[in-house]
C-alpha cells in the first residue's frame, strides 16, 4: 500500500531511475528516429507494414480470444465473446491477406479520425474563446490543421493509402524518438 510519505519520493526516485538507465532512453529514441526516418522516406512500404503489423495483433489476439471463450464456456456472454473473436481473427486475415486493402481502410479511418477531431478541437477552442481564455487560437489552429490533413488524405484516396499511413506513423516515431534521446540527454546531466 502506498503511503502518502512515499508519493513525496515518487519525483525523485523516477528521477533516478531515468538518470541510471539514461543510455536504454537513448538507444531507444535514436532507433525510433532512424525508424521514423525510413518510413518518412518510404511511406508506401511503412502503410503496408502497419497493415501487416495490424493483422497480426487481430489475429493473435482472436486466437487468444477464441481459446479463452471457449476455455470459460460457462461463463455469461459466451455467444457475444465468440463473435468477439472470430471478428478479430477475420479481421486478421483480411489484414494479412489482403494489405493493401486493408492499407486503404486503415486511410479511410485516419482521415476520418482527422476530420472528427479538427471539428471536436474547433468546437473546444470556441468554448475557451467564451471563457477568455489566451489559449484559443492554439487550440482553433490545431483544428484547422486536423481539418487540412483530413481533407489532403480523403480527397487523395485511393492513392493516399500509399502513403497517408506510413507517413503519419513515421512522423511519430521520429518526434517519439527526438523526445526520448532528448530526456535521455538531460537525465544524462543529473
Amino acid at each position: 500500500m502506498t503511503m502518502p510519505q512515499d508519493l513525496s519520493r515518487l519525483p525523485s526516485n523516477m528521477a533516478a531511475a531515468v538518470h541510471d538507465h539514461w543510455k536504454a532512453f537513448l538507444i531507444e529514441g535514436i532507433l525510433l528516429m532512424i525508424l521514423g526516418l525510413a518510413a518518412i522516406i518510404v511511406p508506401p512500404l511503412a502503410s503496408l507494414a502497419v497493415t501487416i503489423f495490424l493483422g497480426w495483433m487481430f489475429l493473435i489476439s482472436g486466437a487468444a480470444g477464441l481459446a479463452v471463450t471457449f476455455w470459460a464456456r460457462q461463463l455469461p456472454g459466451f455467444g457475444w465473446s465468440l463473435l468477439s473473436a472470430l471478428l478479430a481473427i477475420g479481421a486478421g486475415l483480411v489484414l494479412l491477406v489482403q494489405p493493401a486493402a486493408g492499407a486503404l481502410t486503415l486511410t479511410i479511418v485516419v482521415g476520418a479520425y482527422f476530420l472528427a477531431e479538427g471539428v471536436a478541437t474547433i468546437m473546444y477552442s470556441l468554448e475557451h474563446r467564451r471563457e477568455l481564455s489566451a489559449r484559443w487560437s492554439w487550440l482553433l489552429f490545431a483544428g484547422l490543421l486536423d481539418l487540412l490533413i483530413a481533407a489532403i488524405i480523403i480527397t487523395g484516396l485511393p492513392g493516399s493509402a500509399l502513403w497517408a499511413v506510413g507517413l503519419l506513423v513515421g512522423i511519430n516515431l521520429l518526434f517519439g524518438g527526438v523526445s526520448l534521446i532528448g530526456m535521455a540527454l538531460a537525465a544524462r546531466q543529473k
